[in-house]
């Protein structure tokens, strides 16, 4: 009985936290601002372009948790892309200065409670664990004082022509079928192979590397790979998932690189307001296979590349 009033409680709480989530982001998307390319290189943005991370273990946010920081430094004009937690800034021997206002980002998991455990005993059955949903807050390094000088430190850009290397190699060592030429970007599932076209194709060439990053997020989905559902059809709201899900991986991964993301679809803008007004747990899910899409691409990048460690994992369901 505890059990499922523990379980009815966590499902009030996590459809809450949707709701929440897809509302904002929704609401962005009809104001034409796209989340997750909110424009670093404008006056807007006073922090410089990266992932943001846990500034007490250096490891990167993941899935939804990174729209919501990046919104939030966007908002509040933070120039760091650092985070703590009120004790995590205590144990570093500095502080959260008073007033501040932190940011809710999503822990989620499943357990399983005792009497569950007990009944599946007496019955022979599995277990039945319950999801449930966490909410913590995070201020960034820019709220505190106290801090060690490091920790608020972000690499700084590399300049360019650096990362284009990078991206080459990452592509070479995917293994991936990618071809160049054509008059079209894209991603055929069924033969399996990327083709883009020449770079002088494209009007800056910084352009050729964010599309092959889209495309190649298309790939990283294919069954031999993370194995996503690539079956829909264009027009369905299943291929304008997808869309979302590259469109997200290809700009994780571009912030990662130190390229500055774009909108490589816009035109599929209505299809994504549509996919998230049908359901409001869409966006976090595109979000989480996104980080796990970029995850898989830049683990193929030169160690030398100086990229931090994949995202760690902040478990909201796929």
């Amino acid at each position: 009985m505890q059990g499922r009033r523990l379980g009815a409680r966590a499902g009030e709480s996590r459809a809450s936290l949707y709701e929440e989530i897809t509302s904002k982001i929704v609401g962005e998307l009809e104001a034409g601002r796209v989340p997750w390319v909110r424009p670093w290189g404008a006056q807007a943005a006073k922090a410089q372009l990266a992932l943001p991370r846990n500034g007490a273990t250096g490891r990167p946010y993941s899935g939804i948790n990174v729209l919501i920081l990046w919104g939030a430094v966007i908002e509040r004009g933070l120039t760091g892309q650092s985070w703590l937690t009120f004790r995590q800034a205590l144990s570093l021997g500095g502080h959260v200065r008073k007033g501040e206002g932190g940011v809710s980002v999503v822990y989620a998991d499943r357990f399983v409670p005792s009497d569950e455990r007990q009944r599946a005993r007496e019955v022979g059955e599995e277990a039945q664990a319950i999801p449930f949903l966490k909410r913590f807050t995070v201020f960034n390094t820019d709220q505190c004082d106290g801090l060690p000088d490091d920790i608020a430190t972000v690499a700084p850009l590399p300049p360019p022509g650096v990362m284009e290397p990078v991206v080459e190699t990452l592509i070479v060592n995917s293994g991936v079928d990618f071809r160049i030429g054509g008059d079209r970007a894209f991603y055929a599932p069924v033969e399996d192979f990327v083709q883009v076209p020449l770079q002088a194709a494209f009007f800056e060439p910084i352009n050729w590397y964010r599309t092959a990053l889209h495309e190649l997020a298309h790939a990283s989905g294919h069954a031999s790979r993370l194995n996503r559902d690539l079956s829909g059809r264009f027009g369905s709201r299943k291929y304008a998932f997808e869309e979302l899900i590259a469109e997200i991986a290809a700009a994780f991964s571009c912030a990662a690189l130190g390229i500055v993301p774009t909108v490589r679809h816009a035109d599929y803008l209505g299809s994504w307001l549509d996919v998230l007004r049908e359901d409001s747990r869409a966006i976090v899910r595109a979000a989480s296979q996104a980080s796990r899409a970029a995850d898989y691409l830049l683990g193929f990048a030169p160690s030398a590349a100086g990229l931090a460690q994949p995202s760690a994992p902040d478990r909201v369901p796929a």
